[in-house]
């Protein structure tokens, strides 16, 4: 009796055979039955079929997919890197970035005129994405998407989420838009010039060059059109609204600054009437429009009026640093002055340090998520009521007087950044994906 193996399972068993590991060996039991990697391809494989993949796809990617425990070994491995917004804004949202973008709206100023059109989405709000992702495509990554793919749904750390995208990844190839050999992205498998995962990339990519393929990696056309697609579509953003302006605090102001929260909205009247004004002291429009006050570092920071379309940043990426980051640079790609510097040093805890705190905060009743250094929004949220208990101003920034007075120990030092993961997307939040630092 001849037993028939799939190209997925052959071309995996010897990848297996030659990273067989007792550890690789008991990678996947946990999350696939005890599956070997050779019978998790063959699954992998009929589930491919299942949704419509063809078996011509199916043997182009075989080559491709291998596990890679140097993958899982990253994804595992990220760091959490720490930066105050202002470091971080400064590096990413740099003068060279404001100016590379307004030359390529010119450049390419057919594409996002039909772009803005058609979705609704300016061009600046496009070009911040494109200088973040990939610093307009310079920077798109050096592996092998499918083995990136494979690997991280074999492992059981996220298996269905990686186990879709790889679907995904079959389709794109099927459907004509890459072949195998020309999927290179980053570790996590996200795909194109303003890095797609691929799910959204075969939901959202459109073919604006006219040449039949959705072309993310080497169209300039096509990522400017499906970078608005996937925003305006996915993201839900609204036509003709703002989405960040940089505001000051009056030294006299009335704020409460509990109000000051991403789950809090007051009309932009109110907030004038607080004290709110534009960063240049020009009044407020005294009208309804609903605006979140954003305070990256607290109080004696960068404040912001954040508007609905802003939560297109933070589904984009829910790390605020990166999410206000990306926000701010569409803003001066617009044409809006550079931000104004705190008045101050502002200190930010050590990463040991907010870990201290979550302890402490989880002792007083508060969930934090898990106790990991980072300052994530649970973290924000408990800061504040545990403020508003001590009678400080609950602008939901942590400090070494909160520290203290919850029982912690050592000072505050404005070297040594609190850990905020920022790079991201998706049905599981793209952060969680992506370390602060570049990772191709």
């Amino acid at each position: 009796m001849l037993l028939r193996f799939s190209p997925f399972a052959i071309l995996a068993l010897l990848a297996t055979i030659t990273l067989a590991s007792p550890a690789f060996a008991q990678r996947g039991a946990s999350c696939h039955n005890g599956m070997s990697f050779p019978q998790f391809l063959a699954s992998l494989e009929q589930d491919a079929q299942k949704a419509g993949v063809s078996q011509r796809a199916i043997n182009a990617a075989a080559p491709y997919m291998v596990y890679d425990q140097g993958i899982v070994n990253r994804d595992r491995g990220q760091r959490v890197f720490g930066q105050l917004f202002t470091q971080f804004a400064g590096r990413m949202a740099s003068e060279a970035r404001r100016v590379r973008g307004q030359q390529l709206i010119r450049q390419h100023a057919e594409a996002f005129a039909r772009a803005e059109k058609e979705y609704g989405v300016p061009p600046a709000v496009i070009t911040a994405f494109w200088a973040l992702e990939s610093d307009f495509g310079a920077i798109q990554g050096k592996l092998p998407t499918l083995r990136s793919l494979v690997s991280l749904a074999y492992d059981c750390r996220r298996a269905q989420m990686f186990h879709d995208e790889a679907i995904a990844a079959l389709k794109i190839i099927d459907r004509g838009d890459l072949t195998p050999d020309e999927m290179i992205g980053s570790w996590a498998g996200e795909l194109g010039q303003t890095q797609f995962l691929p799910r959204h990339y075969y939901d959202y990519a459109v073919d604006y060059d006219g040449d039949g393929r959705r072309d993310l990696i080497h169209s300039a056309a096509d990522v400017i059109g499906s970078t608005a697609n996937y925003i305006a579509t996915g993201l839900k953003w609204k036509r003709g609204e703002p989405w960040l302006q940089e505001v000051r605090v009056s030294a006299n102001s009335s704020l409460p600054w509990d109000q000051a929260d991403l789950t809090i909205k007051h009309p932009r009247s109110q907030w004038a009437t607080w004290g709110v004004a534009f960063a240049d002291g020009k009044p407020l429009p005294s009208d309804q429009l609903p605006a979140t006050l954003l305070l990256p570092m607290g109080r004696n920071g960068p404040a912001f009026l954040a508007y609905d379309n802003f939560g297109a940043y933070t589904e984009w990426n829910n790390s605020l640093i990166y999410s206000t980051t990306a926000a701010y640079l569409a803003t001066r790609i617009a044409g809006a002055a550079p931000m104004r510097k705190p008045l101050t040093q502002v200190a930010q805890l050590s990463f040991e340090q907010i870990k201290q705190l979550q302890q402490l905060l989880m002792k007083a009743g508060h969930d934090v998520g898990k106790v990991d250094g980072v300052l994530g929004q649970q973290s924000r949220t408990a800061v504040k009521a545990m403020q508003v208990k001590y009678g400080l101003p609950a602008d939901s920034w942590p400090t070494a007087e909160l520290l203290a007075r919850m029982g912690g120990h050592a000072a505050a030092s404005p070297a040594e950044a609190a850990a905020e993961p920022v790079t991201p997307h998706r049905t599981a939040p793209r952060t969680a994906l992506r370390p602060v630092q570049p990772r191709f």
